[in-house]
């Protein structure tokens, strides 16, 4: 089954339709118990990197989230900011992330940006995948995602980096490190490129 965490942030709903159109069962956890039987766990988010992670410990859901991803091993998808509460900590605030990779989040630098209008990151963006299987089998070579933010994920390990995008210098724009993977893109928001992505991530 493929569970969203609904701790009030994201467009769960978005991904909710999407499963529901390609006929994949889909439900919501609000609670730990909800979230215990997840098969496949999407971690949605959006907005500034402290609320988002103290939205997250005040739904209780933490450490059975921590459990079913760092010891039973099921597949989780973060997805924008839920991509960056995998890393150890943010640019953007002081709280402590999950600590899934070892990563930080950082801002871009603006700089190194071309344009009137640099930050955020806005609109759709080619992605490079490393290889075409696990999430982005099926896609093809001209994959294009829908971006919105101004930092990025920076693992310290390049095995973890998925895929890379441009925008100033490049960056990992998805990562995988076994069972946890994450996109820094929008897929809900992506169209067929986007649905391709969240089907193969249900057959993980």
């Amino acid at each position: 089954m493929i569970t969203i965490v609904d701790y009030g942030l994201g467009n769960t709903q978005a991904f909710a339709n999407i499963y529901k159109r390609i006929e994949i069962p889909v439900t919501f956890a609000r609670t730990a118990d909800e979230l215990a039987g997840a098969t496949h766990i999407v971690l949605p988010g959006v907005g500034a990197f402290d609320w988002a992670m103290e939205r997250l410990q005040a739904s209780g859901m933490r450490p059975t989230l921590d459990r079913l991803v760092m010891e039973e091993k099921r597949p989780v998808l973060g997805i924008c900011v839920g991509m960056q509460m995998m890393a150890r900590r943010s640019d953007e605030g002081d709280a402590a992330g999950l600590g899934w990779f070892d990563a930080d989040v950082r801002r871009f630098d603006e700089a190194r940006i071309q344009g009137r209008t640099r930050l955020p990151h806005m609109g759709w963006n080619d992605v490079a995948p490393v290889d075409d299987v696990g999430l982005f089998q099926d896609m093809g070579s001209s994959a294009r995602f829908y971006f919105l933010h101004s930092y990025y994920f920076a693992p310290n390990d390049p095995t973890d980096v998925l895929a890379v995008t441009a925008y100033g210098d490049e960056f990992a724009c998805a990562v995988r490190r076994g069972n946890v993977h994450g996109v820094q893109f929008h897929p809900e928001k992506s169209h067929g490129w986007g649905i391709q992505l969240l089907k193969n991530f249900a057959g993980l």
